[in-house]
């Protein structure tokens, strides 16, 4: 539950300004937007992400929603789940006036797209009230549209994925009001005043209430300007408003197991392993040829073999092919492969994909490039400086979370021993 306005702000001092990764220049390969958009079947849709708890639970100085995993905000991983939505076309982030300009930086910092703050409240429910209001047209100064559907989300529940969003949504559209449950995984029990056992509630009957949420944006409006006081005080639940003063009775979605909250300390140590284990858990090598006899194709099927727990695939960045959006959305560690006649083309048009995609990068894409020489021939000059190329390379990428390293490859050396480098490179790339 938000608790309301504290006075510990969200250091600030590490958000810094400037667009990231404004810098890189490569040739520009646009894609499109992930996904197809529902377009008619849900209308205009907006979002509220409620961001203005101290974190008591979990018991730092930083509110729990500024917390850093992997060296990046806890919110800026759940505004990206939301920005890849393409048919969301506002998010509201209501936070408190002393982490105002703390948030902005964020914004700025993380380039986060379609994003407007409001003034937190002094609980979940009056700022949750904020954000709608900023929506509602209603107001002194509203700049957004009056959406058909309003989704409600918390800003430290990251990994939300579209699949669920939409059938929120789309069961809000038909019933007025709709929310994502999960099972419960401990019995509810209801004390007595004196501290005893009153009662048990059997929790094969009774679900856990998650994000996200979605209303007709109407409905929730009008529930919460005829909220009593109490209830924005001391409620927490959006579907109980709606059933309390409009009389819509919420259509429950069975949600997934990656929706829970970070709330405690362990929580961020939990997100962390999760985008890790995200960012592992594929491989795709990048080659400029289709022949199965190419170096590139050749490491492929190495690694494939090697490692058996690991999803190996490969791909040719030809634009026309309607692949770059598949894999650019679904695996984020790549060995781009180059040989000394390709000039580093493959190397700039994957910089280059993941530089203008509309996609917001959600986690950090580690890249490890792999240049073929023949160690014979090739001059120690040129060596150093494909490895000098390199590093300044890395160095302007990680601006955009591009987390890049290389390697020079002698022709003569085996494969199999340089897959198990090229997977070191993976894994070590990795924020701790």
């Amino acid at each position: 539950m938000e608790s309301g306005p504290c006075s510990r702000p969200a250091e600030p001092r590490h958000c810094v300004s400037g667009r990231a990764g404004a810098g890189l220049a490569f040739p520009a390969f646009p894609l499109s937007a992930a996904g197809a958009e529902p377009g008619s079947r849900i209308g205009t849709v907006a979002a509220v992400l409620p961001a203005g708890g101290c974190g008591e639970r979990m018991g730092v100085r930083t509110p729990k929603q500024f917390c850093r995993v992997l060296e990046r905000p806890l919110i800026s991983y759940t505004l990206q789940a939301m920005e890849r939505v393409c048919w969301i076309k506002d998010i509201v982030v209501t936070v408190t006036g002393e982490n105002m300009e703390a948030m902005r930086s964020i914004i700025q910092r993380y380039g986060h797209k379609r994003i407007s703050l409001a003034e937190a409240g002094a609980t979940r429910h009056r700022s949750i009230f904020n954000g709608l209001k900023a929506l509602a047209e209603d107001q002194p100064g509203c700049e957004l549209t009056r959406p058909e559907v309003v989704i409600i989300h918390d800003a430290v529940r990251p990994f939300v994925e579209e699949d669920i969003l939409l059938r929120v949504v789309l069961a809000a559209k038909e019933h007025g009001a709709a929310g994502a449950i999960r099972p419960l995984v401990s019995t509810v029990v209801s004390p007595s005043a004196d501290g005893h056992l009153d009662h048990s509630l059997d929790r094969a009957k009774h679900r856990a209430s998650e994000m996200p949420q979605a209303f007709h944006f109407d409905v929730i409006y009008e529930a919460y300007q005829k909220c009593s006081d109490f209830d924005l005080e001391f409620g927490t639940e959006c579907l109980q408003l709606a059933l309390k003063y409009c009389h819509r009775k919420a259509k429950l979605v069975e949600g997934t197991p990656d929706l829970w909250k970070v709330t405690y300390k362990q929580d961020l140590c939990a997100a962390e392993a999760m985008i890790k284990e995200k960012i592992s858990q594929e491989i795709c090598v990048v080659v400029n040829t289709k022949d199965e006899e190419s170096v590139g194709h050749l490491l492929e099927e190495v690694l494939r073999n090697e490692l058996n727990c690991i999803k190996v695939t490969s791909t040719v960045l030809d634009r026309t092919s309607g692949d770059i959006e598949n894999f650019i959305d679904q695996c984020y560690s790549f060995i781009c492969v180059n040989v000394v006649s390709s000039e580093s083309r493959e190397t700039r048009k994957l910089l280059s994909i993941l530089e203008e995609s509309s996609l917001p990068l959600l986690y950090p894409v580690v890249v490890v490039l792999v240049h073929c020489f023949d160690f014979t021939v090739v001059p120690l000059a040129q060596k150093m400086e494909n490895l000098v190329w390199i590093r300044e390379l890395a160095k302007e990428a990680k601006g955009r979370n591009v987390l890049l390293s290389g390697v020079l490859l002698n022709h003569s050396q085996t494969l199999k021993d340089f897959s198990s480098v090229s997977w070191t490179l993976v894994i070590s790339n990795i924020p701790d």
